[in-house]
């Protein structure tokens, strides 16, 4: 319904039975602008849980009440008295909403991650852009046309900046269309893991499948124009700035052949799951079956009734794992290092229509249901994931908080497990809870107890025709081999064969394995080059990588907008401003789970340093990236002529 329309009493009685009541009663304090609402005694019982309980903690009495009034002011169709809160009223219906104290910086980040205020850059008041832009004619290339690609290119179309987005696959979506494995899915709810423009999707599920994930990428690139702007099929070989010119030159190969395209600004958007890391066994060539990496899973691959080998026990095996072990003859998996994985009741739980009705229909629900979701999968966790100094036992956790956190995981595996030793003996990991990358169990520990399902924990030493061969001599036959290893995180835009001022090759700065980038998107000795969701960027104690794609996508269109008001031609992170800024990243990492003494994760280089976590709180990384920041960038204007011609000053 819109918000001057009258739904149909029935319906809208039977859906209010379904809401979930703290969202309820932010949506009542919207249309009414009645400060009771936020007040005792609807005041909801703090739930930390990801899906939280709908009924919120009140009593039978109160929820009639909830659902009465609700019933009430949705049926008057009337306008709402409050539409954005503003900073102060937002942190009091947060508060009151999540039951507990909600500090006032994230007043700013939650308006725009639930629509309230845009997120999107606009041009200062009184500047001419489309004279501008018309005269300097400005363009950007992007690679990737993924979240990040679909990001970028949604703020530049507001900006009316000429963009072109190269995509090596057939299709947007990014990891979402190149992974196609049998249960593949996002282990972060859909109303978090979703832009905050665009039109809200109606998820079935809490957590979807990729198929809902990839259609949604396709929607939103639709709906904003962005795949109007993309090159499908389209490969970026390499690209070369132009010290003269001032310009980035990019070889691209597609249908036609190949050819150079000359860009202002470039954009790497690739992700940091582009490029699989698949663990050579040797003897691999003698396996007369299929043998791959999950990126690369067959289409049409017949696995039923096959002996399947899984080797790893990461994030992707474990969905495989869970997908087909009652579908297969054998199933072995090969595990190096045993992962803590959480319980989530609700993991496969569809979303219910009447739900569905109150997110579609209801004037504010859909925004509050969102922020309940992201607020739950963000920050809190991150306070209790710090070293205490004194700390009796840091090779198994950090804290106290962590010891219990370990404590009820262990539980829980010993449930799950009950009766199986030899199971549980493989299972519990030794290393710090949120050591490594934690995952959900979605039926995990429920197929390892399968009698056609193995656990093997020594090590592969070798292939030989159709035998997986253990260290210790055991020969296990497969028909199907799944290296399920993991991704190369470190080498991000520097695979695409980048050279900067006087040729110098990003591998060579980062080498093979040490990425680093002002405010994770930016490098000394490349000017006008911003990466997105670039080193130290991964979400390692929640909260969702869309939205670091959206911060660090306005941090870049914020950027191209300074450059186009103030006549800048280049913009080069200072040596000075990276060396401090990744000083500050590894000085916070070091006080934090992820540099625990002994600890290998994907998330830290050969030489112990983290490369790919995040180690800020969302609040702080948004703010970090909100507005460009030339005072740290080396800057080149454009020439008086020049400046005189577009219509800036500098």
């Amino acid at each position: 319904m819109t918000e001057a329309s009258r739904p149909e009493p029935q319906q809208l009685r039977r859906s209010l039975e379904a809401a979930d009541l703290r969202v309820l009663l932010m949506v009542l304090f919207h249309m009414t602008g009645d400060g009771k609402w936020l007040e005792p005694p609807y005041r909801p019982v703090r739930d930390v849980t990801l899906i939280a309980d709908p009924a919120a903690g009140f009593s039978e009495d109160v929820q009639a009440q909830i659902r009465q009034a609700a019933f009430e002011v949705l049926s008057a169709g009337k306008a709402p008295a409050l539409r954005d809160p503003g900073d102060e009223t937002m942190v009091r219906m947060m508060t009151a909403c999540l039951s507990e104290r909600v500090p006032p910086e994230y007043a700013g980040m939650m308006r725009e991650e639930v629509g309230f205020i845009p997120r999107f850059v606009d041009w200062t008041p009184g500047f001419d852009a489309a004279a501008a832009l018309r005269e300097r004619k400005l363009r950007v290339g992007i690679v990737g046309a993924g979240a990040a690609g679909i990001t970028i290119g949604s703020n530049l179309l507001e900006l009316g900046v000429d963009f072109t987005v190269f995509e090596k696959g057939p299709d947007v979506g990014g990891t979402w269309r190149e992974h196609r494995y049998p249960g593949c899915g996002v282990d972060t709810p859909n109303h978090a893991y979703s832009f905050s423009f665009g039109s809200r999707y109606s998820w079935s599920r809490y957590f979807s499948t990729r198929e809902q994930i990839q259609d949604y990428m396709r929607g939103i690139a639709a709906e904003t124009g962005v795949v109007r702007h993309v090159e499908l099929n389209t490969l970026v070989r390499g690209a070369r700035w132009n010290d003269d010119e001032a310009t980035w030159s990019v070889e691209v190969e597609g249908p036609d052949g190949r050819r150079t395209e000359t860009f202002d600004v470039l954009v790497s958007a690739i992700g940091q799951l582009s490029k699989p890391w698949r663990m050579p066994i040797r003897g691999e060539e003698t396996f007369p079956g299929a043998i791959f990496h999950p990126m690369h899973w067959p289409d049409g691959l017949a696995y039923e009734d096959k002996r399947v080998a899984v080797v790893g026990s990461g994030a992707t095996s474990m969905q495989i794992v869970s997908e087909i072990c009652d579908k297969v003859e054998k199933l072995t998996i090969y595990q190096r290092t045993p992962q803590w994985a959480r319980p989530i009741p609700k993991y496969h739980d569809e979303i219910s229509e009447d739900q569905q009705w109150l997110l579609r229909e209801v004037p504010f629900y859909a925004e509050w249901f969102r922020l309940t979701m992201l607020w739950r999968y963000g920050d809190g966790l991150l306070p209790t994931l710090r070293k205490d100094p004194d700390w009796p036992h840091p090779a198994r956790s950090v804290n106290m908080t962590n010891e219990r956190h370990r404590i009820d995981m262990e539980r829980y595996i010993e449930q799950e497990l009950e009766g199986r030793p030899d199971l549980l003996a493989k299972s519990i990991p030794p290393y710090p809870p949120y050591g490594k990358r934690i995952l959900l169990d979605a039926g995990w520990y429920a197929a390892l107890r399968r009698d056609n399902v193995e656990l093997v924990t020594e090590r592969i030493d070798h292939i030989d025709g159709s035998a997986v061969v253990t260290a210790d001599g055991r020969r296990r036959e497969a028909d199907i081999v799944v290296v399920s290893t993991g991704y190369d995180v470190n080498s991000l835009t520097s695979q695409l064969d980048v050279r900067g001022v006087g040729g110098v090759d990003l591998r060579d700065v980062w080498g093979p394995d040490d990425p680093h980038a002002y405010k994770s998107a930016a490098v000394p000795g490349f000017p006008n080059l911003f990466i997105i969701y670039g080193p130290n960027t991964g979400l390692a104690h929640g909260g969702s990588a869309i939205f670091m794609d959206e911060c660090g996508a306005r941090y870049v269109a914020d950027f191209i907008r300074v450059m186009v008001e103030d006549g800048i031609r280049t913009v080069e992170a200072t040596p000075e401003a990276t060396q401090a800024y990744t000083r500050r990243v590894d000085e916070e990492h070091a006080s934090l789970v992820w540099t625990s003494p002994e600890l290998n994760s994907y998330y830290r280089n050969s030489k112990g340093r983290v490369t790919s976590a995040n180690p800020w709180r969302l609040v702080d990384y948004w703010r970090l990236v909100h507005e460009a920041d030339p005072e740290n960038y080396a800057i080149g204007y454009l020439d008086e002529q020049e400046r005189r011609r577009v219509g800036t000053t500098g």
